[in-house]
């Protein structure tokens, strides 16, 4: 099993930065991708950014909507998994999670707060 932990998040103005963490309980992100999600209210889950393995490359993908604003980091030393998001505009105001797929079963992170308000 894994157990995928988050961090950060909160209140931030637009045009603000925040940093979101994801931090796993074993090591698993050089065989697994990690994929980020998000959600506001009414709304479908949207799928935000992968971080493919190291195996794969560690190649990193983005949605349109955050493409060039979003970046993903790691520190493997630490099993964590970073979103760095920049220029945050009110639209990216929703709960944040991150999602991996290992030995067949999902697993998520339980999800954490960003709202862009001035």
């Amino acid at each position: 099993q894994v157990q995928l932990v988050q961090s950060g998040g909160g209140l931030v103005r637009p045009g603000g930065s925040l940093t979101l963490s994801c931090a796993a309980s074993r090591t698993i992100f050089d065989f697994v991708d990690v994929l980020w999600y998000r959600q506001s209210p009414g709304r479908v889950r949207e799928w935000v950014a992968t971080a493919s393995s190291v195996l794969a490359g560690g190649v990193s993908y983005y949605g349109d909507s955050v493409k060039g604003r979003f970046t993903i980091s790691r520190d493997n030393a630490k099993n964590t998994m970073y979103l760095q998001m920049n220029n945050l505009k009110p639209e990216d105001t929703a709960v944040y999670y991150c999602k991996t797929m290992f030995e067949r079963r999902d697993y998520w992170g339980q999800g954490t707060q960003v709202t862009v308000s001035s």
